[in-house]
């Protein structure tokens, strides 16, 4: 009997070894894939800094990394940088809400009703190849160079991805897997929350990812009105007084933030996508 709990015992402990070093392969594999990112930015950075300390190149107009990384030192320092980041951010972030909720009531409506997708598509579609910079003038005339102008037009950033994801998402469900929800008598609140959001939900936080980015490029050009604090603020700065590190130090904050807030909203959105079962190649 002592023998066999000893066994036992052993065969358990082996067991709840296996267990714990599945569990914390994905972890490993994951951190494994962040580190991964990093590789190839690190590797051009050394070999420009190389390249100007060896005097294979100036860095006049394309400052080595450790000017860069000193600029952006003596922003922080001064307090400068972070009101700088929290003005451009919060100016995202009210555009991304702005343009994300006008993007999914048109959107939904037109996929919903052929009507409405008649109506207002392809006054959308045109609207839509518009450039941003485009926007700027009439947006000023019509709003101010105040706080106004600038979210309208972050707004009108994110929505036309929005739209379109929105839109083709709803588009694309299959008729099939409707019917099979009627047949099962499923009420309309039913077929719509067991049915058409799984359906459409992964389509659409890749169009959500999508207007966050065009929402962090449309902010540049959002800042050139007359603004006097953000990140675009620090560009204009840095191309009027000749300063080529602020400027890439901008430009490296803006990769930064729009990385991490997308991050953020892929993490945010992964608990509701769990239930898909995708190809995920290995290499």
């Amino acid at each position: 009997m002592v023998t066999m709990t000893a066994i036992e015992t052993s065969h358990l402990a082996e067991e709840k070894s296996a267990v714990t070093t599945r569990s914390e392969a994905p972890s490993r594999r994951l951190s494994g894939r962040f580190l991964l990112g990093f590789v190839l930015p690190v590797l051009l950075a050394l070999i420009w800094e190389a390249a100007v300390r060896f005097g294979f190149a100036q860095g006049r107009l394309m400052p080595p990394p450790s000017r860069i990384f000193a600029t952006l030192y003596d922003l922080a320092i001064t307090g400068e940088l972070f009101r700088h980041i929290a003005v451009t951010t919060a100016r995202v972030a009210a555009g991304f809400v702005v343009g994300v909720l006008a993007a999914t009531l048109i959107g939904a409506l037109a996929g919903a009703s052929r009507l409405a997708r008649d109506l207002v598509d392809p006054t959308l579609q045109g609207l839509r190849a518009v450039p941003s910079i485009a926007w700027v003038p009439l947006f000023i005339l019509w709003f101010g160079i105040f706080e106004q102008s600038k979210i309208i037009l972050i707004a009108v950033g994110c929505f036309f991805p929005v739209y379109l994801g929105m839109l083709g998402a709803i588009l694309s469900v299959d008729r099939k897997v409707v019917e099979v929800g009627r047949i099962f008598r499923l009420s309309t609140f039913g077929l719509v929350f067991r049915i058409l959001l799984p359906a459409i939900l992964p389509t659409y936080v890749v169009s959500l990812r999508a207007g966050l980015g065009l929402g962090w490029m449309f902010v540049v050009a959002a800042e050139f009105m007359g603004a006097s604090e953000g990140l675009g603020y620090l560009l204009v700065d840095g191309q009027q007084l000749g300063k080529p590190d602020q400027i890439l130090a901008a430009i490296l904050t803006f990769a930064v933030l729009g990385k991490l807030t997308d991050g953020l909203l892929a993490a945010a959105s992964a608990p509701f996508l769990t239930w898909q079962d995708t190809f995920a190649p290995r290499n």
